[in-house]
């Protein structure tokens, strides 16, 4: 059966994975972000009569082969893929590529690690048939947001990473609440580290794995190296768990990015038992349009500021993906409508 990260990124799910997939059982290889990069241009594509269709697993598989951590031991033989949909989706798709590596492998079971998958819970509820089973795995969302500030990925504004934090916590907490208790397991990031061998061996009990002291190894395989070395984002891999690497945001962030912080998303982080320090329930700020104008210019120049910060190294392993995508939205583009053309466009 299907395992599932959810939850928002910056929260320690590459660690976690390569824990995972020290397990013989379960293979969980680096994802290529399958439904968050395809599923917005899912319209794009019109009706998914039987040629449109082809085009989007051809194009899911072409994502995969450019993953920055390749993914080893399977072929993504196109027909395949096809035969294994139970419907034409983007779900079904995903599902397929990720069936397809664990017969490649001889595992029993595949772990998604793409964090973003909260966001399409709806469309692999329904294609997957209440097969999938969830880990929600979350972090204090004041150290997601420290992360997040020095990624090559995402927002960079307290504001705006409050926001998604917030959202995405929601969304896993709803999903909680909506299926069986069987099917949705809870992994705090702050437990995982300070207490790893008693986290995954509740989680292990969940995926009906045996739990392997090689889990605890996970940074000296050879899944380890290759992520480690495929992006900045990922260096820590390599090295054994950090059990300080929380609470930074203490010593890292000043109040005001924290009040931000926790009147935003205050209801999540109490919700999740965390601690708030600056804005307590009913004394959160409400922001005129004017600053939340000025929030999303500041975000925008710090997201450009990182960029120009990021080494060629790191931005050359990320371009084949770039190239892609870039690709692929072009290609949408001249084929939809004028309407849709200019929309898939981002015009």
């Amino acid at each position: 059966m299907p395992f599932l990260m959810i939850g928002t990124q910056r929260s320690g799910s590459n660690l976690l994975r390569l824990m995972i997939n020290q397990l013989p059982g379960i293979v969980a290889p680096h994802p290529p972000h399958i439904m968050e990069r395809m599923g917005p241009l899912l319209p794009e594509y019109g009706p998914l009569t039987v040629r449109a269709f082809s085009q989007l697993i051809e194009d899911v598989c072409w994502l995969i082969e450019a993953n920055p951590v390749p993914w080893e031991g399977v072929i993504l033989d196109r027909g395949q893929i096809h035969d294994r949909c139970q419907e034409r989706s983007l779900a079904a798709v995903f599902r397929a590529c990720y069936d397809l590596l664990t017969e490649a492998v001889s595992a029993d079971d595949w772990c998604c690690k793409s964090l973003a998958n909260v966001h399409y819970l709806k469309e692999i509820e329904s294609s997957f048939c209440d097969d999938a089973r969830y880990i929600h795995l979350y972090r204090d969302g004041r150290d997601v947001a420290l992360s997040f500030r020095k990624a090559i990925v995402g927002d960079k504004h307290w504001y705006h990473l409050a926001r998604q934090w917030h959202r995405e916590q929601q969304l896993a907490l709803q999903l909680k609440h909506q299926i069986p208790a069987d099917r949705f397991f809870s992994v705090q990031y702050e437990e995982l580290t300070e207490n790893p061998e008693k986290i995954l061996r509740g989680l292990c009990e969940f995926m009906g794995q045996e739990y392997r002291t090689e889990m605890m190894n996970y940074h000296e395989s050879s899944e380890a190296g290759r992520t480690a070395t495929a992006g900045a984002m990922w260096a820590n891999v390599g090295q054994p768990v950090k059990s300080d690497n929380s609470r930074k945001y203490l010593t890292q962030a000043t109040p005001e990015e924290l009040s931000i912080f926790e009147s935003v998303a205050g209801s999540s982080l109490s919700e999740l038992g965390y601690e708030r320090h600056f804005i307590q329930p009913g004394e959160e700020h409400q922001y005129s349009e004017d600053t939340l104008r000025q929030f999303d210019e500041e975000n925008r120049q710090l997201q450009a500021k990182v960029m120009e910060e990021t080494s060629e190294a790191d931005l050359r392993k990320r371009e084949p993906q770039v190239v892609i995508m870039r690709i692929i939205r072009h290609r949408l583009a001249l084929s939809a409508p004028t309407g849709a053309s200019r929309n898939a466009a981002g015009v």
